[in-house]
């Protein structure tokens, strides 16, 4: 039995960051707009009121691509793509700069007036949720609407919901109608309107999963449903075998989970220029250790205390390494942290100059008084 009587919803916010700042900058309203870089400037006002924008064939360094509007990524602009390839691409769209408060605003905006109307709501997310409906009365179609409405007069941005009998089928149904819409789908849809799709269209399907896939000429939701369980077993291992199986079928058992505790808390920088690890040393200590600091912060902030922490490095070639290491107690305390980093540090070999630092920590639990005093540690050099 698939259980036809659950109703969950998959909202998401239509190109968010982009349309956060279209109600700043409505004159750019149709137009390709870039979001990001690093230290990009925000519009100059003329002295007549009219606002300066820069483009993107001005921008200079390295940093990514936040977000785009619907336009620039019909030129091949998408989020996390470096911006001088962006530029390549693209290079008379217009440029603006990550406003993370704005879209932090408007996310708390777009969620409170969900709530109103459905207030079980599993975050997954600035701009998207997952809603359990099971419980309301109103039809699909209906409360779909509502919704809709709620989140326009809440924020004056648009959004596309898809409401089906699980998460898989809504989270894949959202983006079939994109912009503003809205996407009812039962069981009897699925090989009309997800078999179809790449298998990559499958949250949880990766690019290598979907690579691999494809190389054994599986590139449909429809051949993967058809596919041999034995072979699938033979290539990626029972356990993920038996799950392709049961999505290709659109089957997901997963519950809307209201509330769930973080996993781990991570802070990384991508410098500006890679960074030799021994002409470089002070500034790489300095940036190391307010990584830590900030990873502090945020263990306080969110109440829990963490026991692994790791470290990662992505070297000139691109190359990425991850060490990490393990505390006798869990710990929000900066100098403990910035130690155990440390002792990360000491298993790496720096044979290149160094493009990103990150400070992970893991092992999360709540932040209890339990009266236990911490070894203070003094800053110490990175390595």
């Amino acid at each position: 039995m698939h259980g036809e009587a659950r109703r969950v919803a998959h909202l998401d916010m239509d190109a968010f960051y982009a349309s956060v700042e279209l109600l700043k900058y409505p004159e750019l309203k149709g137009q390709a707009v870039v979001i990001g870089g690093r230290n990009t400037p925000a519009p100059a006002e003329r002295a007549d009121g009219r606002r300066v924008f820069g483009r993107l064939r001005q921008y200079v360094g390295r940093g990514v691509v936040t977000t785009s509007t619907y336009e620039a990524r019909a030129l091949g602009v998408f989020s996390a793509m470096g911006m001088m390839k962006a530029a390549q691409l693209a290079p008379d769209a217009y440029l603006l700069p990550a406003d993370f408060n704005a879209y932090r605003d408007y996310s708390r905006r777009f969620k409170a007036a969900v709530a109103t109307l459905a207030p079980c709501i599993e975050d997954r997310g600035i701009d998207e949720i997952y809603i359990d409906l099971t419980s309301l009365e109103e039809p699909s179609n209906v409360i779909g609407r509502r919704l809709k409405e709620a989140v326009f007069e809440a924020t004056g941005l648009t959004c596309s919901i898809a409401i089906s009998p699980n998460k898989l089928l809504s989270k894949i149904g959202s983006e079939l109608e994109k912009p503003d819409g809205l996407t009812i789908l039962t069981y009897d849809d699925i090989p009309a309107r997800i078999w179809p799709l790449s298998v990559g269209k499958i949250n949880g399907i990766g690019p290598k999963a979907t690579q691999k896939l494809q190389s054994l000429g599986i590139e449909t939701i429809a051949q993967l449903a058809m596919a041999d369980a034995g072979m699938l077993q033979t290539h990626f291992g029972r356990t993920y075998a038996y799950w392709l199986l049961q999505v290709a079928q659109g089957r997901d058992e997963r519950a809307v989970v209201t509330h769930s505790e973080p996993k781990s808390v991570s802070r990384e920088t991508t410098f500006d220029r890679d960074l030799h690890v021994v002409h470089d040393r002070a500034h790489l200590s300095s940036i190391f250790f307010n990584l830590c600091e900030k990873v502090g912060e945020d263990l306080k902030r969110k109440g829990v205390r963490g026991r692994t922490v790791g470290v990662k490095l992505r070297f000139e070639d691109f190359r990425t390494v991850t060490r990490d290491y393990s505390l006798d107690l869990e710990t929000d305390d900066v100098q403990l942290i910035h130690f155990a980093a440390r002792q990360c540090l000491k298993r790496i070999e720096f044979s290149a100059r160094v493009r990103l630092l990150g400070v992970r920590v893991s092992s999360l639990a709540p932040a209890l008084q339990n009266g236990v005093n911490e070894p203070t540690l003094v800053q110490l050099p990175l390595y």
